[in-house]
């Protein structure tokens, strides 16, 4: 079992066993509310964060990881840096076979941002995809 999982702004992640280690399958997180500082003028700089990841052998625990995405709050980063940062804390952490992170930065001076960043495990390559039929009653189409 898990040590209790912090309550305030924390830089630890915990982790737990895959359920499935066997297979490949995709775990989405969605933060929408991802603040930090401007580390030039001190401004507050809000992100929504998707983290997709293939785990290996480990899980991130989500209220670690929402204690831990709340702890840049009152930082300052710049974008390129704070992603990279949180994608190698999940990497060293979960040992993933991939995961990626996207950083869809809010405007700043007119200016949208998005940083994705990304690990590969050397020599870890994906199952091809399976495309599937799209079925009428799936699609909203009547015969």
């Amino acid at each position: 079992m898990p040590p209790n999982p912090p309550t305030a702004p924390s830089k630890e992640l915990h982790v737990f066993p895959n359920p499935a280690p066997e297979r490949d399958y995709v775990i989405q997180f969605q933060i929408p509310e991802f603040t930090c500082l401007c580390p030039l003028t001190g401004q507050p700089d809000f992100a929504h964060f998707t983290i997709d990841m293939v785990a290996d052998q480990l899980c991130i625990e989500l209220k670690s990881l929402k204690m831990y995405m709340w702890s840049f709050r009152d930082e300052g980063a710049f974008h390129e840096k704070v992603t990279n940062d949180i994608l190698g804390k999940l990497v060293e952490t979960a040992a993933p076979r991939f995961a990626r992170i996207t950083a869809r930065w809010y405007v700043r001076g007119g200016i949208y941002t998005n940083v994705v960043a990304e690990h590969r495990r050397k020599g870890w390559k994906p199952a091809p995809p399976v495309d599937l039929p799209v079925h009428a009653v799936e699609s909203g189409l009547r015969g």
